[in-house]
């Protein structure tokens, strides 16, 4: 043995030591294995994620969010007015409803002009304003972009519908056929809109039909042409070029129909409606990834030149197998939408939700997702009811408890945060007006929405009590709870945490996000109407002592108590996050751990 009298002697090695020195490791690492290295061996760094893995959305819809100057109707200027707020809401990313050139048929989703402004919400100016105040306050802009379609008045279809050669195909057009026993002119085949009767439309200019799967206004693109395909193109190149950070792509599984045009099968709807026929010819037709995986290399082109990343989100009401597809291609080789939107807790999360139910619709999106892709969790948007009209407000709270918890990215819709409420008077010109009245500012003259007493739809009357200003007055609130959750998703375990979920019975629903060096954070919703005391204890690695994080502002909790892992109490419909504080002893035996194994590495 040679003596070393500190810790700091140099021991000097024998060519016979030399020898040994591998046997020196391998009796070191069984030590060190048996003191627990083997788990330290198996952590694994998480991977780097970019912005939009973790990031928290927020759905404006332009007409409703704030009118600027008196009008009634919501503009630019007034979001970029409102950028401080959105700001303090603690949101990454926003994404507008349509803004462009439109008669307004279908309010912006049939757009005349993709390189402009509807004169009601600005000008050109004002949105690449809009684009600078959203990135000097780190929110990321996107734009809701209609491939599918164009309006009617669009110059590309004017010219289309007067034969001019270069436009001629542009969009989907047939000589119809003629009915054997009445002599009338008829649409080519059976298929219906969206909106229900025929998808066809007899144009007297050209003598023939074109092809419109929602109103008869938004005439249905050619994306077998070429030429279309190169011109949208260019067009989402131009706004990339004005600094926007992405696009949503709206009813994208609609881009290609059947070439031969053949009758769709029957479905389950009553006549005339849009089920009446089974839509094997007109939706999910697998040219459509093609083009979306054009456009995702595309965003991935100019992103790399910019030093920034360019997403895509999609919408389309699909079969989970071919929704699945807008990630990537079935051999992973060409990626597709960095987040095709999930419905999820849209269609499955219902007032009379239970634990397990709820378990088993988060499971069928992850379970189905690629792996190393981020699942998008939407809970509300222009289309749909709100969440507090759809569940009931009991259940707002506690959506977007799970909303901002759940692993992947959150999408909002305006008014959420404030649990705005559907407002079935407002309805106007469609049914989803209730769903998209002003938003509720403050209880001053139209909620503070406009100056103008006269809005473009009417104003929930609950606004004097349910808005912004009084909830950022009281001391718990919804929109105060929103903020502590967005707070909250910056959190390194929140971020790369792993995700493990289960029910304790029928009514509770609980997951783990957990990560190793980091605490843990358990997020508790109890879907009973009453109140309900569970066991935790089936989570490993819990303590028995943890702290309430956040609690939702009816909970009988508040952030700081402790509670006992094996009795959590839950009011009915209420929910907590939870933190398992990680030791500071527990930290430096896993890095004491780590440096011993990177000394043994070197060893060898």
């Amino acid at each position: 043995m040679i003596p070393c009298h500190s810790i700091h002697c140099t021991v000097q090695l024998t060519p016979v030591m030399k020898f040994y020195r591998p046997l020196v490791t391998v009796s070191l690492t069984v030590a060190l294995l048996s003191a627990g290295a083997l788990q330290a061996a198996e952590v694994r760094e998480p991977d780097e994620k970019d912005w939009y893995q973790h990031a928290t959305f927020y759905q404006i819809y332009p007409r409703s969010f704030q009118d600027s100057n008196g009008d009634g109707i919501g503009d630019l200027k007034g979001i970029t007015a409102r950028m401080e707020y959105l700001a303090g809401l603690g949101i990454d990313a926003t994404w507008l409803s349509p803004p462009f050139v439109s008669p307004l048929a279908d309010f912006g989703y049939d757009v005349a002009d993709f390189y402009d402004i509807q004169p009601e919400y600005g000008t050109l100016a004002d949105m690449e304003e809009l684009i600078a105040e959203a990135h000097r306050h780190g929110i990321k802009l996107m734009l809701d972009f209609i491939p599918n379609h164009s309006s009617d008045e669009h110059d590309w279809f004017v010219q289309s519908a007067n034969g001019v050669a270069k436009y001629r195909d542009y969009y989907i057009w047939r000589p119809g056929r003629q009915n054997s026993q009445t002599g009338a002119l008829e649409p080519p085949n059976n298929w219906i809109s969206v909106f229900g009767g025929p998808a066809w439309t007899y144009d007297e200019r050209r003598g023939e039909f074109y092809l419109h799967q929602f109103t008869k206004k938004q005439a249905d693109l050619n994306y077998r042409n070429p030429a279309v395909v190169e011109e949208m193109t260019k067009m989402l190149s131009f706004w990339l070029e004005k600094g926007v950070d992405g696009f949503r792509l709206d009813a994208i599984n609609h881009m290609f129909e059947d070439a031969q045009l053949r009758d769709e099968p029957p479905g389950w709807g009553a006549p005339g409606t849009y089920d009446e026929l089974d839509h094997i010819y007109t939706k999910d037709n697998p040219d459509t990834y093609n083009v979306v995986y054009g456009w995702r290399q595309l965003c991935d082109d100019f992103g790399r030149r910019m030093n920034k990343t360019i997403i895509i989100m999609t919408e389309a009401y699909a079969s989970i197998e071919n929704t699945m597809l807008y990630y990537e291609d079935a051999t992973g080789s060409r990626q597709g939408a960095h987040m095709p939107f999930n419905f999820q807790l849209i269609y499955d999360f219902r007032h009379d939700q239970n634990a397990i139910g709820l378990k088993q619709l988060i499971d069928f999106w992850l379970n189905h997702m690629p792996a190393r892709h981020t699942a998008s969790w939407v809970a509300g948007s222009h289309d749909h009811s709100r969440v507090g009209s759809r569940v009931g407000l009991e259940h707002v709270d506690q959506v977007l408890t799970l909303l901002h918890t759940l692993p992947g990215t959150s999408i909002t819709y305006y008014g959420e945060e404030i649990g705005m409420l559907d407002f079935k008077d407002a309805q106007l010109y469609d049914n989803r007006d209730p769903n998209r009245t002003p938003m509720q500012w403050d209880n001053s003259i139209s909620a503070g929405f406009s100056t103008n007493r006269t809005t473009w739809l009417r104003l929930h009357p609950d606004y004097p009590t349910r808005n912004v200003a009084m909830q950022e007055a009281a001391e718990k609130s919804t929109l105060k709870h929103f903020r502590t959750l967005t707070a909250l998703r910056r959190h390194p375990t929140l971020v790369h945490g792993e995700f493990k979920h289960r029910t304790v019975g029928r009514d509770v629903y609980a997951f783990s996000r957990e990560l190793h060096g980091e605490d843990t954070l358990v997020t508790v919703l109890n879907m009973a109407t009453s109140s309900r005391t569970v066991d935790l204890g089936d989570f490993v690695n819990l303590p028995d002592r943890l702290k309430v994080e956040i609690a939702q502002p009816m909970s009988n909790y508040k952030a700081g108590d402790e509670v006992d892992i094996h009795q959590v109490t839950l009011l009915q419909h209420d929910s907590v996050v939870l933190r398992a504080v990680v030791s500071g002893a527990s930290v430096v035996r896993l890095s004491l751990i780590v440096a011993l194994l990177a000394a043994v590495k070197h060893l060898f």
